[in-house]
């Protein structure tokens, strides 16, 4: 009778995803700014036209999530510029402060 024995595959240190903690905050920061950025899009296109207004804000959000794609080649990249990041924040805040203009 032969015996089977069976190998893990996963590493024995743990999970290997992650680039770092410092990496994985400036990814979860992203996305919440990504978020509210074509949130505020949304908004601002409600604000403008209405409903339609609205409707053509969430092609520009989504438009805005496939140009980021396509600038960084994934959605969340794992080593963000800090470049990229600061535009981000900027365009964020630009987009709020127009939001809060025009209500």
């Amino acid at each position: 009778m032969t015996s089977v024995t069976q190998q893990s595959s996963r590493p024995a240190g743990g999970n290997r995803v992650s680039a770092g903690t410092a990496s994985d905050v400036k990814t979860f920061i992203a996305a919440a700014l990504l978020t509210f950025a074509a949130g505020m899009i949304v908004l601002i296109g409600y604000i403008m036209a209405g409903g339609f207004g609205g409707f053509l804000g969430i092609i520009g959000a989504v438009w805005s999530v496939f140009w980021w794609k396509g600038v960084h080649g994934k959605v969340f990249p794992r080593d963000l510029p800090g470049k990229s990041m600061a535009g981000l924040i900027v365009a964020a805040t630009v987009l709020w402060s127009l939001a809060y203009a025009m209500s």
